[in-house]
């Protein structure tokens, strides 16, 4: 049997030990309904309609203007946790037109009113500076006007996008209404071989089960395969969660989360003073889940999405002959530091194909200087490739690197739908951090196995 803390409304944290209480007792549970147990005070079970506490929300350029006018309409005067709400500028950053420029303003002159922080130009993508600036923690609910808001369940979050209006609720009262999702436990088990990365792994399982097979469903990921992965490869799976339809994608916290998170606490907010102890959550041996499915790692090859859905995956000795026009490294699916430093030990030392634009957009500052510390930022300048600023980048369409039409570009990103990258008649393949960058010196798809000592 395993007891909670009692709670507090205003910091719901979901603790490791023998604590007592008289307000909940979880026994048989996932860890989803663990963290709606404990954000609500009930005893949630998959299925149950809960009024939660939030821990975190936040919203994008895309979204913000809309969660400052639902804001606004709701006649809310102040946000409930100013330590508990950013706003960043990642998807134009940066800006690229006058009406973009405008929504930036909104969002600084908001930010000044009720005395916020912003994630301003150059900071990085949100889903990769939220976690990095240490404000979500394991046990937390976290909600984000942003589809891949699930990325955070790699250090067991419950994080989930919503709807900008939904958004404006949780900053105007710091709850909101949730659904508790069954879970779908998929075990990933067996060691893959050089060459085959994390985005193959999540790629091959979303070919396998489709775009829609967990919606709204949560999706735990475990096995042996998954305790191999480095934080930065748990991110890129959990990261791709929505893409099989589901509306969170969790991890349990093992010793390299705690690491991870004692690297990137913030002096002087208690909050993330509790991560030197380490949060623990997990699932009980007895918790129910919709469907248990397990996937053997080392059987699958490196793996490519096709246009124009995700789930339109082959294996990537069927696309040898794919000329590119262009190669993306990015996003908040494989921007990382690791995801720079595998394009960097290819393009060290090689030329791009001349026929091949290569963009690259590191996901954050942090990770830019870094890799510039390495010598991997002088190194794509080198090989052709252009470096832009830390942010979306080409993914989200609206600059830096609009194909034109009938242009092909393999990309990291996790989204291929028409018209993604800015053109409808343009296509987008998505593949591996390595995938993307020996297809940039051969000017066509090209297994990275060949590549790979």
């Amino acid at each position: 049997m395993i007891k909670t803390a009692e709670l507090s409304r205003s910091d719901s944290r979901l603790w490791e030990s023998d604590f007592d209480s008289e307000h909940i007792e979880i026994m048989g549970k996932t860890i989803v309904e663990k963290i709606f147990s404990a954000h609500s005070n009930k005893d949630a079970k998959a299925g149950d309609v809960v009024v939660a506490n939030i821990d975190f929300c936040f919203g994008q350029d895309g979204t913000s203007m809309l969660v400052i006018d639902a804001f606004r309409n709701l006649g809310a005067k102040k946000v409930f946790d100013k330590a508990k709400f950013r706003m960043v500028i990642d998807h134009n950053s940066p800006s690229p037109s006058i009406g973009v420029s405008e929504v930036h303003k909104k969002m600084r002159n908001f930010a000044k009113e009720h005395d916020l922080k912003v994630f301003d130009i150059g900071c990085g993508v949100c889903h990769q500076v939220i976690p990095e600036a240490g404000l979500v923690l394991p046990g937390d609910l976290v909600v984000g006007a942003d589809s891949h808001t699930c990325t955070y369940g790699a250090l067991g979050v419950f994080s989930t996008g919503m709807g900008s209006t939904d958004v404006a609720v949780a900053l105007a009262t710091g709850k909101n209404w949730f659904k508790v999702p069954e879970t779908i436990k998929i075990i990933l088990k067996g060691k893959a071989e050089k060459g085959v990365y994390s985005k193959d792994a999540i790629l091959y399982v979303i070919g396998k089960l489709g775009a829609d097979y967990a919606t709204y469903k949560a999706v735990e990921f475990s096995g042996e395969y998954i305790k191999s992965l480095s934080m930065d490869s748990r991110f890129t799976i959990a990261n791709m969660a929505i893409e099989m339809g589901a509306k969170a994608g969790l991890m349990e916290p093992d010793e390299k989360t705690y690491n991870w998170l004692k690297m990137h606490r913030v002096k002087g907010n208690p909050s993330t003073s509790l991560r030197a102890g380490g949060l623990r959550v997990k699932g009980d041996k007895d918790a129910v889940y919709s469907k248990i499915l397990e996937f053997d790692m080392s059987k699958i090859t490196p793996q490519i999405a096709k246009p124009h859905t995700v789930d339109n995956v082959t294996p990537i000795n069927k696309l040898r002959k794919t000329k590119i026009d262009q190669a993306f490294l990015g996003t908040c699916t494989n921007g990382r530091l690791e995801d720079l430093m595998i394009a960097y030990s290819i393009l060290k030392n090689r030329k791009i194909n001349e026929n091949v634009k290569m963009i690259i957009a590191p996901a954050s500052k942090d990770i830019f200087q870094k890799a510039m510390e390495k010598g991997a930022i002088s190194e794509f300048v080198k090989s052709g490739a252009c470096v832009v600023a830390p942010g979306c980048g080409p993914c989200v369409g609206t600059h830096n690197g609009v194909l034109s039409s009938g242009e092909v570009c393999i990309s990291t990103a996790n989204r291929n739908f028409k018209g993604r990258m800015g053109n409808p008649d343009a296509f987008i393949y998505l593949g591996s951090p390595a995938t993307v960058a020996v297809s940039a010196l051969e000017g066509k798809i090209t297994d990275p196995r060949k590549y790979i000592k």
